[in-house]
């Protein structure tokens, strides 16, 4: 679902961007709210979701991991800020734990790219044609 929706945005930006408006993805780390440990309530785990994805959510709630690093009135600051920037950042990453798995993910997905050169290159016409 959230990649529908930044590619949605990424979409629109360019459409709305001759008319001067600017569109900004906010793409958060961990912050330190009430929400983790104060308000969170977790439903009985199911086993078959041991080991996949869909646990991810509960180690953000498990003590044992540690504090999340983001401040969460900081990141509302640099929100309010960005309203101001000309041009309005596309992304704007908040958060040091944030920065560092977007920056695995997007290396992952070059590293991939990268591993396809040869087969890319085998779908052109031959040289000369």
């Amino acid at each position: 679902m959230k990649w529908g929706i930044e590619g949605f945005v990424e979409s629109v930006a360019q459409e709305v961007a001759p008319f001067g408006i600017g569109m900004t993805i906010v793409e958060p780390g961990g912050a330190r709210t009430q929400f983790r440990f104060g308000s969170a309530q977790v439903a009985e785990q199911m086993p078959v979701y041991d080991d996949t994805p869909a646990r991810g959510p509960l180690r953000i709630l498990d003590q044992a991991n540690g504090l999340a690093p983001g401040d969460p009135a900081r990141m509302a600051a640099a929100i309010i800020s960005s309203v101001d920037q000309e041009p309005a950042p596309l992304r704007m990453i908040l958060g040091s734990d944030a920065l560092k798995n977007t920056l695995k993910v997007l290396r992952d997905r070059i590293a991939g790219f990268e591993a396809q050169t040869e087969l890319a290159a085998s779908t052109d016409y031959p040289p000369g044609q």
